[in-house]
């Protein structure tokens, strides 16, 4: 699906896409609300930071009619008064809901350095805040918080929502601080490591991947220039040391991966910093309801994403269920009329995503025990017509369930039986060779050229056409073995760079020949061991390979949204009956 221009507000990590100005005290669903302005000065992290935050409070809330409190931030870039970020205490205000939005740390007009979210800095910044709704807190000012619903002395009830930057936050802030009673992270990462330089490689998580460089990019010069159109710059957003905004441990981890080599030396800060500030580390500590919701066009942040935190608070006992809508920071569908969410235009009561949102805050912010917050997991199907029957839902995330296999001779067979012994072999090019993605062109309106691969440089293995639809809901995985002689010499050679580096994808390939990468996306792999077979997680997917239709699975030696392989190494799959390359896929119905 192309992108639309509301995907520019996702991308800068003003989360929640259009914006739209409404002048405070407001009409509304429910009510009016008042907006006050306020600064505070924490401690967090060791630093001084002064916090500006917005109060949206509705009409006839006060100490003797209190209300609970929605607690949101900004996306990477955006502040509290991005049309996307005050559109959450306008909309939670409406229906009776005290909100506190403010700009993150190093964002707007708050200040200290952009630290990614971590819950030392970050997250303690956030919990100050939640003094404030306590009423233990005053702001600078000395205005205090009587009228938020108490659980207990010290104790406010507060949920907390927003996207992108603003979805981690919560879980840093859960982490610190178990006052928070309830989270709707959205469009977020688990685990910065993998998002920024992803290697989607099983059990490889000590070996760099490939570098996202246009994303990473992007969002570091947002980060360095966006304090600088700001009169009277907090002189604590400044860092002294090698960047402009950021802390030193970010700094070096861009510089290390825009340098394209990883030697030993490097390879671990580069991984433990990024993973430290990231929900992977942290999350045994977040015990509050979490309501997920990930976008399906989204290459920054990928299904996988979400995901993998579902699954970690559902093994550790903590109240958790997942939404995978269409929209994220690639795009996907923001106009209401579709049925998806558009928080910035108030369509809460009249969206899935909504109504799911308002049930899981009814239930533990109003303490409304009969509410149904609904299934376990969900996802948007975008060939039902229907707006209202889009919204498929299940106990859990679908299984692998149909297993295809590498022939010979370009085929993907549904039976080892009809695999056709052969050798296939493909040799990378000093640049890049195959597309997938321009990861910044929706962000100045440009148009994305469509997917391709240059012959020589990828092998692609297709299935007849299919005789009945498939319905594709979740990571397929790959297990392949390949030969690169070349890579060999280099394998061990102290820096991980030399390792080969692979991209696997998978295309809907229409009668007439028109191909289609689903949601631009492609699994990046740095092998660990090219003498040893390796399994490739793929991004996970919610699509539909129509009757007629023929699946192709594509491994490419580069792709241009990435950085790739460190000298020519060709690449060679051999393919028999007892020994080949298997394709596995969550198909549901079937």
């Amino acid at each position: 699906m192309p992108r639309s221009r509301a995907s520019l507000a996702l991308a800068v990590g003003a989360a929640l896409t259009v914006p739209l100005t409404i002048t405070a005290p407001a009409s509304s669903a429910t009510g009016q609300y008042t907006v006050t302005a306020l600064k505070f000065t924490v401690q967090a992290g060791g630093s001084t930071c002064t916090i500006d935050a917005d109060v949206y409070r509705p009409a006839g809330v006060d100490r003797r009619h209190t209300a609970p409190a929605v607690l949101a931030t900004n996306g990477f870039g955006g502040s509290k008064s991005d049309g996307s970020t005050d559109a959450i205490g306008k909309a939670f205000a409406a229906r009776g809901y005290v909100g506190l939005v403010y700009s993150g740390l190093g964002f707007g007009r708050s200040g200290c350095l952009i630290s990614l979210d971590d819950p030392r800095v970050d997250g303690m910044a956030a919990s100050r805040l939640v003094d404030f709704l306590a009423g233990t807190r005053a702001a600078d000012d000395g205005t205090k918080a009587d009228y938020v619903t108490r659980d207990g002395k010290g104790d406010p009830r507060v949920g907390m929502i927003g996207g992108s930057y603003g979805g981690a936050v919560q879980m840093a802030t859960a982490a610190v601080d178990h006052r928070v009673d309830a989270l709707v992270p959205m469009i977020t990462w688990n685990d910065l490591s993998y998002a920024l330089d992803p290697n989607n490689a099983a059990g490889a998580r000590s070996v760099p991947g490939a570098f996202k460089w246009q994303w990473t990019n992007g969002f570091y010069l947002i980060g360095e220039s966006l304090p600088l159109t700001l009169a009277n710059l907090d002189p604590s957003r400044i860092n002294s040391g090698t960047c402009l905004h950021f802390v030193s441990d970010a700094c070096a981890t861009i510089r290390t991966l825009n340098s394209g080599s990883y030697p030993a030396a490097k390879t671990g800060p580069l991984l433990s910093y990024s993973r430290s500030v990231s929900p992977v580390s942290y999350l045994s500590k977040v015990k509050a309801p979490t309501l997920l919701v990930q976008g399906q066009a989204d290459t920054l942040f990928n299904l996988n994403e979400a995901t993998a935190t579902y699954k970690t608070l559902k093994a550790q006992g903590t109240t958790t269920k997942m939404i995978w809508q269409s929209w994220g920071h690639s795009g996907g569908l923001t106009d209401p009329s579709t049925g998806e969410l558009n928080l910035s235009q108030g369509n809460l009561e009249t969206s899935y995503v909504g109504r799911r949102i308002l049930a899981w805050f009814d239930r533990y912010l109003q303490h409304r025990k009969g509410v149904d917050t609904g299934p376990s997991f969900a996802y948007y199907r975008d060939w039902i017509a229907d707006p209202n029957g889009t919204y498929a839902t299940a106990s859990r995330v679908p299984a692998l369930s149909e297993k295809l296999y590498l022939s010979g001779d370009g085929k993907l067979v549904d039976n080892r039986k009809k695999v056709v012994r052969g050798s296939r072999e493909y040799t990378n090019a000093p640049g890049p060779t195959s597309h997938s993605e321009s990861s910044l062109a929706g962000w100045v309106g440009l148009p994305d050229p469509a997917p391709y691969d240059t012959e020589g440089t990828y092998l692609g293995w297709t299935s007849e056409p299919l005789t009945r639809s498939i319905d594709v809901v979740g990571a397929p995985k790959a297990t392949l073995k390949v030969v690169s002689p070349k890579t060999e010499p280099v394998q061990n050679s102290g820096d991980a760079a030399d390792k080969l580096v692979l991209f696997a994808k998978l295309y809907d390939v229409a009668p007439d020949g028109t191909k289609t990468l689903v949601h631009r996306l492609v699994a990046p792999v740095r092998v660990p061991d090219v003498s040893k077979s390796f399994t490739v997680s793929l991004p996970g997917i919610v699509h539909r390979y129509e009757a007629g239709h023929r699946l192709q699975f594509v491994v490419a030696a580069s792709d241009d949204a990435y950085f790739g392989n460190k000298g020519i190494k060709p690449v060679t799959i051999t393919s028999g009956p007892r020994n080949t390359g298997i394709l596995e896929l969550p198909v549901v119905g079937h």
